[in-house]
């Protein structure tokens, strides 16, 4: 029954206009004087009969999808069922069964994510439990170690902006400015607020960035960046006097700026990986304080700028990261106008 209403009301439309078609015929025999009553009343019959056989053929063909639309489902299999015979219905079922795939693959999107999000805040707590037991043990000595407390308070800092980053990267769009930037003062104030962190671990930056060097970019995401790279390189270069460097080069692609170390390498069968959400390799495993997000965010935020991260590492020797910088024909017009003035 409920099948038959939802027809009627689809057809109503139809029904009204074959009414008034019924009605104009038989104004026409009125205008003539109904002089043939016999042949106004077949007519008539002949226009209900073909409408009426035309519906019931049509509600056969249709009844089984409206059943399937009316049917309250209770399993996703039987919501996705091809019934339909017609053309309109068929193109209604592939227009669900795509939508249905759109909605899973965002709902995939959303769980995925929050997959993480847990599994990035559970290692993180984990980890911020060693520098919180450290300060606590030092604050019961006598004489109280502020270097000490300062650089397990820095680890926390630290630790708290990488969950911030994660947090914003699923609204990087609203985040983003991008505008002109000078990359050597980008780098050094970068190195600046990492001083403490080189002299606790004894690792010495050295930067041949220029000053002439301007680039496209997001300041503050960029120096979110080159900030990871260089609390990667100082985590991963355990011998005291080793070396940081921060070079930058114009390529015919653009400007390249590289961030090289000394430390212990990345091995050739964790290289492709460490750009995964939660890969800490082998080296992570062996310092014990890596989340696996560092060269993740870096990746995601490089993309997002539409600047390509390169990794070349050479285990025992090093490990070097490169972000291109790529021109864009208007700044080069704007650069040449502005060293002609």
């Amino acid at each position: 029954m409920k099948s038959l209403r939802l027809f009627l009301a689809e057809h109503s439309v139809y029904l009204v206009f074959h009414s008034l078609l019924t009605i104009f015929i038989l104004s026409l025999y009125w205008l003539d004087g109904f002089r043939n009553v016999d042949t106004a009343v077949y007519s008539v019959v002949m226009v209900v009969l073909l409408t009426g056989l035309f519906l019931a053929a049509r509600f056969i063909n249709r009844r089984a999808f409206y059943g399937a639309i009316l049917r309250k489902p209770d399993k996703m299999d039987r919501l996705l069922t091809r019934t339909a015979k017609s053309p309109e219905p068929r193109e209604v079922e592939r227009f669900a069964h795509e939508a249905y795939v759109l909605y899973e693959r965002e709902v995939q999107a959303l769980y995925e994510e929050k997959s993480r999000h847990e599994t990035f805040m559970n290692q993180w707590v984990h980890q911020m439990k060693t520098p919180l037991s450290v300060i606590t043990l030092l604050l019961q000595e006598e004489e109280i170690d502020r270097d000490a407390i300062g650089t397990e308070t820095d680890k926390i800092r630290r630790g708290l902006e990488t969950v911030l980053l994660t947090a914003r990267l699923g609204t990087f769009e609203r985040d983003m400015h991008i505008s002109r930037a000078d990359l050597g003062s980008l780098v050094r104030e970068a190195i600046s607020d990492h001083k403490k962190l080189f002299i606790s671990n004894r690792v010495y930056p050295v930067s041949s960035v220029g000053e002439e060097l301007a680039v496209t970019t997001d300041p503050k995401w960029m120096k979110t960046i080159i900030a990871q790279f260089i609390t990667n390189a100082v985590k991963y270069s355990p011998e005291p006097g080793s070396h940081v460097y921060f070079t930058a080069e114009r390529t015919d692609e653009g400007i390249r700026l590289t961030v090289r170390d000394e430390g212990i390498g990345i091995p050739a069968s964790d290289l492709n990986r460490v750009t995964k959400a939660f890969f800490t390799g082998e080296n992570g495993r062996l310092t014990g304080e890596s989340t696996g997000m560092g060269l993740f965010i870096a990746k995601e935020v490089c993309d997002q700028l539409g600047h390509p991260l390169s990794i070349e590492s050479t285990p025992g020797e090093g490990t070097a990261l490169s972000i291109l910088f790529a021109d864009h024909p208007e700044e080069g017009r704007e650069s040449d106008a502005d060293r002609a003035d």
